[in-house]
C-alpha cells in the first residue's frame, strides 16, 4: 500500500473512531489503529489489511435491509452504521411523508438491543413516533405489529440464522412487508446524504418520547396466531421442537397452548436465547448437524413429528420418522413442507392466490391449478412474495412460510409450526402421517424432487466469475437431459424484475420437466444452484423406482452443474 494511501485510510479510520458512539467498538477500533501505527512489522501489516478491509465501503443497504458481521468500521456492523441506516430510514418517510409511528423489534443476539434503542433514539430525534417491543421477540410478531399498529414502517433487529459473529437490520413499510425498489434506493440515498453522526439528532431515553409497548402486542399476536388452526379439530399430537438458541420458544409455547395442543417437549440443551449458539455450527436447521440434539430427544420420547425453528423463528423446518435414517428421522424439504401447507389451505377451501418463488418446487402450482386457484412465482425472497396479488398463501423452499398475509405478510414459523401441526393431528386420527399425504400429492402430481448446489466461498469474486462463466458458455445438456431453454433472469420480464440469475429448463427421458434456477444468495457468500426433476408416477407401487431415479438425476444434475459453473 503506498504511503499516501495508507494516510489517508488512518485519517479515515480516526474520523470514524471519533464518532463511535460504543466503547466496545471504539475500544478496537483503537487498538488496530495503535498496531498499524507502531511502524513495521508483521502486526502492523496485519492491522492495516484490516482496516483496509473494514474501511474500503461500507454496507449497502438493500432490499435485505442490512446484514453483516459485527465489529468497528463502515464494512461492520455496529451502532455507528446502524445509527445511519435509521436516520436514511427517518429521511425517507420524512420525505414520503408515509405516517409517524416506527415500531422496532430485537431478537436476542449480540447487540441487537442496542441497536434497537438507537434506531428509536434516532426517530424520535427526527420528529418521528418510536415503540419497541417490550422484549426479544420472534420477526413475525415485528411484521405482525406493523399492521396491527397501523404504523408507518417497522425495523427488526436480527441476523435470522446466521452465524453468531452476525447481525442485521431488517426494515417493513407500513403494509408490513419488507422493502423493494425503489425503497431501499431511495432509502440508501438519504443514508449517503448523512455526512456525520453529529448531524443526527437523538432522544437520550424512553421519557424522551420512544415508547415500549406492553405484552399486549403478543397477546393480540397469539389471538391472530390461533385463528389459522380451526377450534375443535384434532389435537392428539406429540411433538419435540428446538429454538435453537434463539427467541421463538416462549411464543410457539404458547400458541400451541392457546391452539389446543399438548405442550411440546423443548430440547433442553437449546431452549434458552444464546447470541453464542453455543450447541450448533450454524444456527440453521437446514445445515448438516443442527437437528442432532432434537433428534436424540425424539429418541427418548417418540414424537409424531419434530419441530424446529431457526432464531428468529420466521422459518419453521419439520422432521418425520423414517427407520431409513441413521437417525431415525428424516428433515422435510421446504418445498414438501410448503406442498403439504398448500394442501391443508385447499383442504380447508381457502380463496386467494398461492405464490412461491423461482427457486421453489412447481408443484404448488399443480395443487393450485387442481383447485382452481390463483397462482403466481416471484423473484426469491418474501419482499416478492407479499405483494402477489390477491396473496392467502406463500412459500419459499427455504423453509418460509406465510399461512396468514392478513395477519403477517411475511414468513411466519410460528404459525406454520401451528398448521402443520394441525395437519399431522389430522392425519393421525384417520391412521396416515404426513409421508402418507406426501406419496398422496406425487401419485396424483408427479414426484417432485429437488435438491441444491451450494458453493460457501471466501472471495466473492469467485461467484461473478461463475456467473459470467454460465452467461458466457451456457451448458446444453446435463445429467443425460437436453437444456431446452436458457433465461439469463438480468433482462427481467413482464412477469420478473431484473436479478442476478440463470434459468434452464431441461427435457429427456425419464423426466416430465426438470428445471434449474442458478443465483447468488442474498444473504450469504454462496453460489446456489436449485434443482428440480419432475418424474410422472402411475401408482403408489411406482413410488419408489421413480425416488430412486429422481435421486440419481438430481446427484448427476448436481456433479454436471459444478462442472459448468466452475465451482
Amino acid at each position: 500500500m503506498a504511503q499516501e494511501s495508507t494516510t489517508d485510510l488512518l485519517a479515515r479510520a480516526h474520523q470514524w473512531l471519533a464518532e463511535d458512539p460504543d466503547a466496545e467498538t471504539r475500544e478496537e477500533l483503537a487498538a488496530l489503529l495503535a498496531a498499524a501505527e507502531q511502524g513495521a512489522g508483521q502486526d502492523a501489516e496485519r492491522a492495516l489489511a484490516e482496516l483496509a478491509e473494514r474501511f474500503a465501503d461500507r454496507l449497502q443497504f438493500g432490499t435485505a435491509g442490512l446484514r453483516g458481521e459485527l465489529g468497528a468500521g463502515p464494512m461492520r456492523m455496529n451502532r455507528a452504521v446502524v445509527m445511519r441506516a435509521a436516520a436514511g430510514l427517518a429521511g425517507y418517510l420524512r420525505t414520503a411523508d408515509a405516517g409517524d409511528l416506527v415500531v422496532i423489534g430485537y431478537d436476542a443476539r449480540h447487540k441487537s438491543y442496542d441497536f434497537a434503542r438507537d434506531t428509536a433514539a434516532v426517530m424520535v430525534g427526527a420528529g418521528l413516533r418510536a415503540a419497541l417491543l417490550p422484549r426479544p421477540l420472534p420477526t413475525p410478531v415485528l411484521a405482525f405489529a406493523i399492521r396491527h399498529l397501523g404504523a408507518a414502517a417497522g425495523v427488526m433487529v436480527t441476523a435470522s440464522h446466521n452465524p453468531p459473529r452476525d447481525n442485521g437490520y431488517k426494515v417493513y413499510l407500513g403494509d408490513g412487508s419488507q422493502i423493494v425498489p425503489p425503497a431501499d434506493a431511495e432509502i440508501a440515498a438519504e443514508i449517503d446524504a448523512v455526512a456525520s453522526l453529529a448531524d443526527v439528532p437523538l432522544a437520550t431515553d424512553t421519557a424522551a418520547g420512544w415508547q415500549v409497548l406492553g405484552e399486549d402486542v403478543l397477546d393480540a399476536y397469539l389471538a391472530r396466531a390461533v385463528t389459522v388452526v380451526d377450534q375443535g379439530g384434532p389435537r392428539d399430537l406429540e411433538v419435540v421442537y428446538t429454538p435453537l438458541h434463539g427467541v421463538g420458544r416462549d411464543t410457539l409455547l404458547a400458541a400451541f397452548k392457546q391452539a389446543g395442543f399438548p405442550a411440546p417437549t423443548v430440547v433442553a440443551e437449546q431452549a434458552e436465547p444464546d447470541p453464542d449458539f453455543p450447541t450448533v455450527a450454524f444456527p440453521n436447521p437446514e445445515e448438516p448437524g443442527a437437528m442432532d440434539l432434537a433428534f436424540k430427544a425424539a429418541a427418548a420420547t417418540n414424537p409424531d413429528l419434530v419441530i424446529a425453528n431457526d432464531p428468529d423463528a420466521d422459518r419453521c423446518a419439520v422432521a418425520v420418522p423414517d427407520a431409513t435414517e441413521a437417525a431415525g428421522w428424516r428433515m422435510l424439504r421446504g418445498d414438501e413442507v410448503g406442498a403439504l401447507l398448500g394442501a391443508a389451505l385447499v383442504a380447508k377451501g381457502v380463496q386467494g392466490t398461492f405464490a412461491t418463488t423461482i427457486v421453489s418446487a412447481t408443484l404448488l402450482g399443480e395443487i393450485a391449478a387442481a383447485a382452481e386457484l390463483p397462482y403466481r412465482e416471484t423473484l426469491t425472497g418474501f419482499k416478492w412474495i407479499a405483494r402477489a396479488e390477491g396473496l392467502r398463501y406463500g412459500y419459499e423452499e427455504a423453509l418460509g412460510y406465510c399461512v396468514d398475509p392478513e395477519g403477517v405478510r411475511d414468513k411466519d414459523g410460528v404459525t406454520a409450526a401451528l398448521l402443520i401441526a394441525e395437519l399431522a393431528a389430522s392425519l393421525k386420527l384417520s391412521g396416515r402421517t404426513l409421508s402418507d399425504l406426501l406419496d398422496e400429492l406425487a401419485v396424483t402430481h408427479g414426484l417432485h424432487a429437488t435438491d441444491q448446489l451450494s458453493a460457501r466461498v471466501e472471495d466473492l469474486s469467485l461467484i461473478a466469475a461463475a456467473m459470467r462463466r454460465l452467461r458466457e458458455q451456457p451448458p446444453t445438456e446435463l445429467a443425460g437431459l437436453t437444456v431446452t431453454r436458457a433465461d439469463d433472469l438480468s433482462a427481467g420480464s413482464a412477469e420478473l424484475p431484473p436479478t442476478d440469475g440463470l434459468r434452464y429448463y431441461l427435457a429427456g427421458e425419464p423426466v416430465r420437466s426438470a428445471r434449474i434456477v442458478v443465483r447468488p444468495s442474498g444473504t450469504e457468500p454462496k453460489l446456489k444452484c436449485y434443482l428440480e426433476v419432475v418424474l410422472p408416477v402411475g401408482s403408489a407401487e411406482e413410488l419408489a423406482q421413480a425416488r430412486g431415479q429422481a435421486a440419481e438425476l438430481l446427484a448427476a444434475l448436481k456433479r454436471d452443474m459444478a462442472v459448468a459453473a466452475g465451482i
